[in-house]
This record gives structure tokens, sequence and C-alpha cells, in this order.
């Protein structure tokens, strides 16, 4: 009777011993667990800030002792407030060296109009910063204006906008960077898509495509110039090489200058172009796009500057830019 007690009591005691075992190691595996999510928090904190209220990551510095910043290239008619806003805007961009605004309106500037552009550049430029501020002044009025050749030029990078949409600076100067990894190609916010209509009775025709086949396709073949990166030389080629048919065309129909200059750089590289991605706000609705036949145009354009061409230049693809710095999962 006394062993079988003893046994007992050794078993019991073992039990014990066992699920004390078994506690401890459920506790160092919980703390083991406890501590890789404190380690992922820290390392999410580290990667998005902004996330965390800790503010957002900026770009290193530019070199300012070379052409490493770009020129802003804004096409505006008749919207002074808009124009106004916008250089006040873009001014505080740090990679931003020259602004020059394409007028083509019968009158010139006015002298209030000059001198409040120049007070906001020069007001809005920081770290001794000179931004160089023109007014390029044409005589006729005419959609290929805004892809005059600037002459004497301080930057090879060119960021084309419409006076009518602004981007932040984070996402002007993320496109920047990546434009700079491919500088003979155009990068920008506004993607498009040209696509393929068979029929054995016209053959092969194409139609333009907004934003609702690239949001369903995840694919596109041009970035709008309303908000575009390229480089300086793109300007002289559309100013000089560009088929004289095709910018009478341009002139004529008031329309599809950007989707020209996709057809032309397309046609020099053989390569698509880079959809960056960045918030867009827009701040006036008056545009041509806003009119009715807007999309029928366009296809008309498509397939006129084929024949102008002799092929299709545009290449599809499914690239997206995006900063990784500002998301969670990339």
């Amino acid at each position: 009777m006394v062993a079988r007690t003893s046994l007992t009591s050794r078993r019991t005691a073992q039990k014990f011993r066992q699920a004390a075992i078994s506690a401890a190691g459920s506790l160092k595996i919980k703390l083991l667990l406890f501590c890789c999510f404190i380690f992922t928090l820290t390392l999410l904190a580290s990667r998005t800030p902004s996330f965390l209220g800790c503010g957002k990551q900026s770009l290193p510095p530019l070199d300012r002792t070379s052409r490493k910043g770009y020129t802003l290239l804004i096409n505006t008619w008749k919207r002074y407030d808009l124009l106004k806003q916008s250089i006040s805007h873009y001014t505080s961009c740090p990679g931003l060296d020259s602004i020059h605004i394409v007028w083509s309106e019968p009158d010139p500037p006015s002298d209030s109009l000059v001198k409040f552009l120049n007070q906001v550049a020069k007001s809005n430029a920081k770290n001794d910063r000179f931004i160089e501020l023109t007014f390029d002044i044409n005589k006729e009025d005419s959609l290929n204006n805004r892809f005059k050749e600037i002459k004497k030029p301080i930057t090879d990078a060119v960021f084309s906008i419409d006076d009518d949409i602004i981007f932040p600076c984070s996402s002007v100067e993320f496109a920047f960077s990546v434009w700079r990894s491919a500088p003979d190609t155009m990068v920008g916010f506004v993607p498009r898509i040209h696509l393929i209509n068979q029929s054995k009775e016209n053959g092969i025709s194409y139609t333009y495509g907004g934003w609702w086949p690239v949001w369903w396709t995840g694919t596109y073949s041009m970035i709008l110039s309303k908000a575009s990166f390229f480089h300086m030389k793109y300007l002289r080629m559309y100013t000089n090489e560009m088929p004289v048919s095709l910018l009478e065309y341009v002139k004529r129909n008031r329309n599809c200058e950007d989707i020209a200059m996709s057809f032309m750089v397309a046609n020099a590289t053989n390569a698509p172009p880079i959809w960056a991605k960045g918030k867009i706000y827009e701040i006036g609705s008056t545009g041509i796009s806003s009119l009715g036949g807007h999309s029928n145009k366009r296809t008309e354009c498509v397939n006129r500057f084929v024949s102008e061409f002799g092929r299709m230049p545009l290449v599809p693809t499914n690239v997206k830019a995006v900063d990784s710095r500002g998301t969670w999962f990339w």
C-alpha cells in the first residue's frame, strides 16, 4: 500500500514537472512571437514613417552644380488664376530649375501677371536657388506651340504640364527620379492605350483607349504630355523633324499634339513609356477633353498618325513605377 502511494506521488510529481516544462516552452514561444512582432513594427516604422506620423522621406538632394534639375513647361490659355496657383505650387519643388510658360493668346501677358509670377518664383526658391521664368510668346494659336524648341535650355529634363492639374512635389520628384533612370523615354502620370480593331474588309485599324481600358487591362502604350517627363531633345525633334503634314493636321483639328509626341518618342526609341504612380488634383475642368466627341477625334488621330509614320510605333506595356517607401507591400 505504501509502495503504491509512493508510485502515485511520483507520477503526480512527474505530471506537474511536464506541465511546468510545457508551460515554460509555451511562454518562450509567446515571448519569441512577441519579439518578432515588435521587430516587425520597428522595421515598418523605419520604412514607412509617413504612416506612423513621422513625416515623409524625401529623395536625396540634387547636385545643383550640373544639369540635374528639370524645366517646367506649362501650357495655359486665359486661366490666370489657375496659372498662378500652378506656378505657386511647383516653384516649391526642389528639383525645379526653370519655368517656360507657353503663351499663345493674342495679347501679351500683363505686367501685373509677370510681376506676380516672378515674385512667387523668387520667394519660394530655397537654399539660394534661382528659378528661371520665361514666357514663350507665340504669334499664332496652335497646340504645336507647347512643343516648340527651347533655345539654350538649362536642363535636359522637361516636365510638361497643363495649368489645370497639380501633382504633389513628392510625386513629381519621384517621377523625375524614374526618368533619370531611362532618360530616352517618357515618364508620366496619365496613361492611355491604343486598341487594335481587326476586320476582313478594312484590315487593321486602331481605337484610342482612355482611362477605363487601361484600368481594366493594366496595359498602356502612351503617356499624355499633360503630365510627363521627357528629354529636351524631343522638343527639337518635334519642331524640326515632325512631318509638316502632321503638324498641320494637329493645328487644324486643335487636338492630339500629345498623341503625336508619344508616337514620335516611341518611333525613335522602339520602347514603351513608363507610368509613374502619383496623386493628381484637378483644379480646372474646361479643357479640350471635356468637349463632346473627344474620344472619336483621338481615334481618328491615332489612325492618321499610323499612316503618317508608316507603322504603329506605340509599344504596349504593363510596367508601373511605384515609390516603395510609401507602400506596405511591394
